[in-house]
């Protein structure tokens, strides 16, 4: 592999990641019903936006390792899960993260078509997404001993759960009636 090719690959998928993370943050937030700066629709379609960057840099970075000839992959192993000679479980995380993330795509598009109570359980598969994006990232990466690269998934970590906890917290008044 080219070294462009390697900090392509490296780099797009750690873009991904930050966007994906940023993704889940803000539709965590927006579910959350807390009262937001921007208007509503703005923090929609910035959500949206998000998730379409997070999709390119996605393919970007699956279409680099295709490239690699240091570790070859056909291009079935990048699709099938766990088949991968390359660490099998820690790519096959992320193919399946992947294919999630590319359901929830197919459901947004026919969100006007699907019942809500559909599309959102189909959405919700978004937090899995996170899940599996990020011990893929911790499994897989080969910047995964890097400190830098621990605070940027550390980062993440305590972003998507701080925007659950605000989204879970107990209402404000739920401390007085005790």
């Amino acid at each position: 592999m080219s070294p462009t090719v390697w900090y392509v690959a490296r780099s797009a998928g750690i873009v991904a990641y930050l966007l994906l993370s940023s993704s889940v943050v803000l539709g965590v937030l927006m579910s959350s019903r807390v009262p937001l700066t921007w208007p509503r629709f703005a923090v929609q379609e910035l959500h949206r936006f998000l998730a379409i960057l997070t999709a390119c840099f996605l393919a970007l970075h699956g279409v680099s390792l295709l490239a690699d000839r240091v570790v070859p992959l056909p291009w079935w192993q990048t699709v099938v899960p766990f088949t991968s000679h390359y660490r099998p479980f820690a790519v096959g995380l992320g193919i399946v993260a992947a294919e999630l993330m590319a359901a929830v795509g197919v459901s947004n598009v026919l969100r006007r078509r699907l019942p809500y109570r559909r599309w959102r359980a189909v959405h919700y598969l978004t937090i899995g997404v996170w899940l599996l994006a990020s011990l893929h990232a911790v499994l897989a990466g080969t910047d995964r001993f890097d400190p830098w690269f621990a605070a940027i998934v550390a980062g993440a970590a305590s972003a998507v759960a701080l925007a659950f906890a605000v989204r879970f917290r107990a209402p404000a008044t739920a401390w007085l009636r005790t």
